[in-house]
């Protein structure tokens, strides 16, 4: 390195000298503001020009997992846009990538590795932490895993993962089970379990969707805001305007979204009563005679039989790429009038046929899709299952226009077979239940049709403090934040504080860390680590790159490579070398057959390792193939051949190889959980909380939400939204992200805002700019309020993200004691939508809201 990069690095530490109390021991501070610490030391204007490189990268702001280049200049990353070899976006972004600026250059970061000097752990207690040297956290962390391993408690371990690349395999899944337990909890179900369900359940789909939108006519949306935050945002944002021009846009919202204030038509409905319409529209649909025949099929007579509370004899219907439309119009969809669904929705029945009929007539280039927010509530896997019916219904399934899966591509994601290299402690610790009770008759957890095949993340929390199955003792955790992302988050702050010791994997500190006895500083995923990601859009399946691009400024690690690496040889040093070997004899290079000589050189041959389908010996099965690893890494981007339409036609990957409208998939998943407790899938339904009973579980149905709370004591609903520079929480600490803000439709700059319809808040003699405090049954928070036509009255909408006590002096109001704003999670109740283990954020959360 030249001495007058050393020179720079230099200077900005001095820059930020001061900082280093709150960045290393968490204490607060009123120092320079970090945009100030950045400007100087950007270079300057007459250096710039043809001086500097763009390097691929990916961003993980969010799900879209957007392929990225970003500008270097000596060292420093100034620049970041959409990686133009990119076959989904190219060169579009969202604002959450230049944030990213603002993250890895955040004085407040965790420079070196630190531990806890204050034995008490609570919200309340200061960990006083000081910083130790690697060598000294991988002693302290391996002796406790040995420790645990020698008492024959190896299953008391966890290893608890946030967001992760696809190189995570090892940390994840390998070397838990080779230290002997079970328990690798992902974050999934807090991010969007219950939306895969209806895609699974109907057509096989354990993922999610791409939309044609550049060729689509009718776009149904419930609750999704494609220009905000759905998945593949910058795609969106690209296409939206000429979707628009094409198509009809119809956005069913409690709030007026950027992408509903640009639609053709709003629908303001209630909270989690999404299914109403959506079973409405597909009742229309069939009375109407206007479902897509070419997909679905038709009556062999050529006549239509399908009147309002009228039973159909099945055989008289032939289904041509579709399971169970008849026995579903049996079961429930014969009483679903648009006249039932305005009196539960106030939808106007005209409202209701108009856009079943304009749905009709754009088919088969019709396309309804769901988020977050419309089907994470307590019964929403029939939401789920009732919105993508419709994509069934009208033939948009694998259609042109339409909705499609991923395009299948070829990556090396399953790591080499571990069992081998389980010693006889780990071989029978690892047969444990694991501690988030997935499997247990009231959680289901029905991923891809296996009774416990999925997470249910926030429930460890519980399984922590009941002591159910058992306790947690040791935990690593990495690029995860769950006592601040959870419901009732501080039933995470009450297990966490009786974890014996907890290693915290992080850029920040943040509320999770507040608990850690040693925390491990991480580089940041963009600018300074290895990983490899893919996402979808446009017809195209692409994989991409994460690689480091600048010096790094403090003594910090890779998540997923470097600290497992050296995990591994420190337990090695200390006589449990079976991960250490697994990593010599097992993960090679895909060319050289050699294990990496460092832990630098871990993550690259992970990469390697992982993408080498792409580029090594590689085929055009599915995408043309990349010149050489230089190659990929110059470009950073891999991209599928176009999908291929109706390639699922008759050989979905459901139980009849149909798109199933009764779900057999369905049945056998419920019919196998309710076997493995002896009981019958009617007590499975019972015991999970939902209203069906016999077939009708199998089916599309209405399910009535799940309140929480009085409704006289908690008159309005909250409506859990995410802000558009919302990197998950982890953008709270950039000043860019207050000061823009009002980006987000109602919001306002440098606040924490609540959005009150004006004609509930002159009721309560709120005006915009109060500070309200808004509490429910399990918590309160304190805002600012904003009176804003675009929230359904009844109904108060807040941003998800801040409310942060830690994470930062920008985050946090005074770091580690007071938040800045509320978190919505503070007053949201633990509650799971159980057939796909769903943690619920909407929907079922009363508030009261008053001036303070």
């Amino acid at each position: 390195m030249s001495e007058k990069i050393d020179t720079r690095r230099r200077t900005l530490l001095k820059t930020t000298a001061a900082t280093t109390a709150l960045a290393t021991v968490g204490c607060s501070s009123s120092m320079t503001p970090v945009i100030e610490g950045i400007e100087h030391e950007l270079p300057k204007s007459d250096k710039i020009t043809g001086t500097g490189k763009w390097v691929a990268t990916t961003c993980q702001g969010c799900t879209s997992w957007c392929a990225k280049q970003t500008y270097i200049i000596e060292g420093r990353a100034v620049k970041v846009r959409g990686n133009l070899n990119s076959h989904v976006h190219g060169e579009s972004s969202c604002p959450r990538q230049h944030l990213s600026l603002q993250q890895v250059y955040d004085p407040d970061r965790v420079r070196s590795p630190l531990m806890r000097t204050n034995p008490k752990k609570g919200k309340e207690h200061d960990p006083m932490f000081k910083p130790i040297s690697w060598d000294e956290a991988f002693d302290l962390l391996a002796d406790k895993i040995i420790a645990l391993r020698n008492a024959g408690e190896a299953h008391q371990y966890a290893l608890l993962r946030g967001r992760y690349s696809h190189i995570n395999e090892f940390i994840y899944k390998h070397l838990t089970n080779m230290i002997g337990s079970p328990n690798n909890i992902s974050h999934s179900s807090i991010c969007a379990e219950a939306h895969k369900m209806g895609p699974y359940y109907q057509d096989g789909n354990w993922g999610y969707n791409q939309y044609d939108i550049e060729n689509t006519k009718f776009i149904l949306s419930f609750g999704a805001d494609p220009i905000a935050s759905n998945r593949q945002v910058s795609y969106y944002s690209k296409t939206w305007g000429s979707a628009l021009d094409n198509a009809k846009v119809v956005v069913v919202d409690p709030r007026l979204s950027i992408s509903a204030s640009k639609a053709h038509k709003c629908i303001p409905i209630e909270p989690a009563q999404d299914s109403v319409l959506a079973l409405a529209i597909a009742h229309v649909a069939l009375v109407e005679g206007i479902w897509h025949k070419p997909f679905v099929g038709d009556f062999k007579s050529g006549s239509n039989l399908f009147k309002a509370g009228q039973t159909v004899d099945p055989t008289l219907f032939e289904e041509k790429h579709t399971y169970g439309l008849v026995e579903w119009w049996n079961l429930t969809l014969k009483d679903y009038t648009p006249e039932w669904a305005e009196s539960i929705s106030q939808i106007p029945a005209q409202t209701i046929v108009q856009i079943a009929k304009d749905m009709g007539q754009a088919a088969p280039a019709v396309q309804v899709w769901t988020s977050r927010g419309a089907v994470m509530h307590t019964r929403g896997t029939y939401t789920s299952l009732a919105c993508h019916a419709l994509n069934g219904l009208f033939g948009g399934i694998d259609s042109k226009g339409g909705v499609f899966p991923a395009n299948k591509i070829a990556l090396n994601k399953k790591f080499p077979d571990s069992k081998p290299y389980l010693d006889d402690i780990a071989a029978k610790s690892i047969k444990q239940p694991k501690i988030d009770q997935r499997g247990t008759l009231a959680v289901p957890a029905l991923k891809k049709g296996k009774p416990g095949g999925g997470v249910v993340t926030s429930n460890t929390a519980n399984g922590m403090l009941s002591g159910d199955p058992y306790k947690i003792k040791v935990m690593l955790a990495y690029f995860n934040n769950f006592n601040f992302s959870s419901p009732e988050g501080q039933r995470w702050n009450d297990a966490l504080s009786e974890v014996e010791f907890m290693a915290h994997v992080t850029t920040n500190i943040s509320e999770f860390s507040w608990f850690a006895d040693i925390i491990l500083p991480a580089n940041h995923h963009m600018f300074e680590k290895w990983g490899v990601l893919d996402s979808i859009g446009n017809s195209v399946h692409q994989v991409s790159v994460q690689q480091p691009s600048i010096d790094r400024l403090w003594n910090t690690k890779d998540d997923e490579s470097e600290i497992p690496y050296l995990l591994a040889k420190k337990l090695a040093e200390k006589g449990f070398d079976k991960p250490w070997r697994y990593i010599n004899e097992q993960l090679l290079d895909p060319e050289t057959k050699q294990p990496a000589s460092n832990e630098l050189d871990f993550g690259k041959l992970l990469v390697r390792y992982v993408t080498s389908p792409l580029w090594l010996n590689a085929s055009d099965k599915y995408g043309p193939p990349m010149a050489g690893w230089d190659d990929f890494i110059d470009k950073g981007v891999w991209n599928s051949h176009p999908y291929k339409l109706g390639s699922r036609w008759g050989n979905f990957k459901t139980e009849t190889k149909q798109f199933e409208f009764y779900s057999k998939t369905l049945e056998k998943a419920l019919t196998k959980h309710a076997k493995n407790h002896h009981v019958s899938v009617d007590d499975v339904m019972q015991a999970c909380d939902y209203d069906a009973r016999g077939q009708i579980a199998f089916v599309p149905h209405y399910e009535m939400p799940y309140r929480f709370g009085d409704a006289k004591q908690y008159p309005f609903l909250l409506v859990d939204q995410k802000s558009r520079l919302n990197k998950e929480g982890r953008s709270a600490n950039t000043p860019w992200y207050y000061e823009f803000k009002d980006l987000d439709p109602g919001d306002i700059a440098q606040e924490d805002s609540a959005k009150i319809n004006p004609v509930d808040a002159e009721q309560l003699g709120i005006k915009t700019g109060d500070q309200i405090m808004v509490t429910s049954p399990v918590g309160q928070l304190t805002c600012t309020a904003v009176l804003w036509e675009g929230v359904r009255p009844g109904t108060i909408a807040k941003c998800f993200g801040q409310g942060h006590w830690a994470y930062g002096r920008n985050a946090s109001k005074i770091f580690g004691k007071a938040a800045r704003g509320g978190a919505n999670n503070d007053i949201i109740a633990d509650r799971y939508d159980r057939l796909s283990g769903a943690s619920a954020f909407y929907g079922h959360i009363r508030i009261q809201i008053a001036k303070v």
